[in-house]
């Protein structure tokens, strides 16, 4: 349906999008997420045939951007960041001139309007000046010019900002209405908002596509990692024979304190919550578990790790050469994943704690494994 390929644009010598390429499929909808300043809205423009790209190609419907600009949006409908509506016109009015302008007459022109009015709630405020609306109806007459006609793809950049939380609950539902009937590429920085509605995500970071894949694959592939953290009172080399026990664990941190307690990270495969087997290995030590939080997989791990924000954990071998040079002029730096810290050496203890036999006398009482 859209194939990017290549997609580069330049101002001066400041790459805004660097080799840019992915495809968008029908019947689904897109989320296109990353931080201000990745390049979101310069590729929406692009796309859409609003801007010029330095190098690249972009179909949309085997129709080429540049040799077919007319063909190619007549399959499109856009809403850019700010809205481009006429303050002065009513919404029926507005939204009559966008019809005429995208080739629709009489009937079908009413029609059409009529049948955009009403997907988008504005039955009530068709005849207000738009300038009198507020700015969450003022978003829906945006949607509304973007959806007339029928295009077969919706595309809606930042279509959220600057709304409250009962508008932004709205428009979320009106895209997933929209969702059924168009293939929707939706731009945004906001986390939630492409959890909420989006079936397939695109991440770009500092210009590149980084990451494409469905919410599901990308929270297993990119994290590779749960993690517990813990207060415990017992001594290091205590809770460092419990919890290396557990097969799953990958590492284990320890931060004694001068209370006598000691805080504990523990990283574990991501297909494992460790949780109670480290409930039975503390209780048969009588060594009591003052708090426990369990860090699930998130969104919004996955995106700082991938856009740089955050501490890169356990990301493929193949995803983790990441372009680091935002400059001109700047060679990117290959980002190494991190090696999991050594075991310490294992202090025999000398007190006489009978609980405490050895790393491999291990004796449940409470129902450990």
């Amino acid at each position: 349906m859209i194939e990017v390929k290549n997609l580069v644009k330049r101002y001066g010598n400041f790459e805004a999008v660097r080799g840019v390429s992915f495809t968008v499929q029908p019947g689904m909808i897109y989320g296109f997420l990353g931080p201000n300043g990745a390049g979101k809205s310069t590729t929406m423009n692009i796309i859409t045939g609003c801007l010029a790209a330095t190098d690249g190609e972009v179909t949309v419907n085997g129709c080429d951007i540049y040799e077919d600009p007319v063909g190619a949006k007549s399959a499109i409908g856009y809403l850019p960041e700010q809205p481009p509506l006429y303050m002065d016109m009513t919404p029926g009015e507005y939204l009559e001139f966008v019809g005429e302008a995208k080739g629709l007459r009489g009937d079908a022109l009413y029609k059409a309007v009529d049948r955009a009015i009403a997907r988008t709630g504005l039955t009530e405020y068709a005849n207000r000046v738009i300038k009198n609306l507020s700015k969450g109806y003022k978003q829906r007459v945006g949607i509304a010019q973007a959806i007339i006609g029928d295009p077969e793809i919706v595309i809606l950049d930042e279509p959220t900002v600057g709304l409250d939380p009962r508008q932004i609950i709205e428009i979320r539902e009106l895209i997933k209405e929209l969702g059924k009937d168009h293939t929707v590429i939706l731009s945004s920085h906001i986390l939630p908002e492409i959890s909420a509605v989006c079936d397939y995500v695109i991440i770009i970071a500092r210009g590149r596509i980084v990451a494409s894949d469905t919410l599901e694959n990308l929270t297993k592939l990119y994290e590779g990692r749960n993690y517990v953290d813990m207060t415990v009172r017992a001594d290091e080399a205590k809770i460092r024979r419990a919890v290396e026990s557990i097969p799953a664990v990958q590492s284990v941190e320890i931060q004694p304190d001068a209370l006598g307690r000691c805080h504990v990270r523990v990283a574990a495969d991501n297909q494992s919550d460790i949780r109670e087997e480290l409930f039975f290995r503390f209780a048969d030590m009588r060594a009591p578990i003052l708090s426990m939080e369990y860090e699930e997989v998130t969104l919004e791990k996955v995106f700082l790790e991938l856009t740089g924000e955050g501490k890169k954990q356990n990301a493929p071998a193949a995803e983790a050469e990441i372009p680091a040079a935002d400059l001109p002029g700047q060679e990117p730096e290959e980002i190494q994943p991190e090696p999991d810290p050594e075991p310490e050496e294992i202090i025999e203890e000398t007190d006489n704690d009978t609980t405490d036999d050895g790393g491999d006398d291990y004796k449940p009482l409470f129902g450990g494994n």
